[in-house]
């Protein structure tokens, strides 16, 4: 596994932003059709009842196919709030059709004046969450601010639960290889439009 300095990091994460920013709206339109069909069919997706999805910024790619057809299945929907209190990290609002958003300091939007409608990252099942990029062995690279890897962080002992599905592109895969850093959480699962990859059996499903 290459060894990435992080001036080298930074440069590998500005390079796969502009590529999946470079995305027409067709084509991301696309993309998160395939993306739905991709997660419909998956176990973890058939087995969750309580899913955490994303407001997609920055090219990321798009989940509100997949929120609709969880909340058409009668599924628990959720997005992330930065913490009031623990400063980095996340609780998990949830979600209805209609629920109004406001933009929080990153300039994403999240569930406004919802807190008492927010539950545990332990009580979560799914946690559908952005990549900037990947590789075949399921490593990644985030924003750069280390949300999802503060707040998961107890996933790195024996819980596995929730699971951790990333999202991404396919102009997002880093072939030469990502080397994790010691604090990264490590993912269950990838999915792009094109295909879904279990991680704990590193084989395509």
């Amino acid at each position: 596994m290459p060894q990435q300095s992080p001036e080298t990091r930074k440069a590998l994460r500005q390079r796969l932003r502009r590529a999946r920013r470079q995305l027409s709206f067709s084509e991301q339109r696309h993309a998160a059709l395939g993306l739905t069909r991709q997660l419909r069919h998956t176990g973890l997706w058939q087995g969750a009842r309580h899913i955490a999805f994303y407001q997609a910024v920055d090219g990321e790619i798009v989940t509100l196919p997949a929120l609709r057809l969880a909340w058409q299945q009668g599924k628990a929907c959720y997005l992330p709030v930065l913490h009031p209190i623990k400063d980095d990290h996340m609780v998990f609002v949830r979600i209805w059709p209609g629920s109004r958003l406001a933009y929080n300091r990153w300039g994403i939007p999240e569930p406004k004046a919802a807190l008492k409608h927010s539950v545990s990252p332990r009580r979560l099942d799914l946690v559908l969450l952005p990549l900037v990029g990947f590789d075949e062995a399921g490593n990644r690279i985030g924003m750069g601010k280390g949300f999802y890897d503060r707040t998961f962080a107890f996933r790195r002992g024996k819980c596995r639960r929730p699971a951790l599905t990333g999202l991404g592109h396919e102009c997002q895969k880093v072939a030469e290889g990502i080397a994790p850093s010691a604090w990264d959480v490590p993912l269950d699962a990838l999915a792009t439009p094109r295909r879904y990859k279990s991680i704990k059996n590193r084989k395509a499903l």
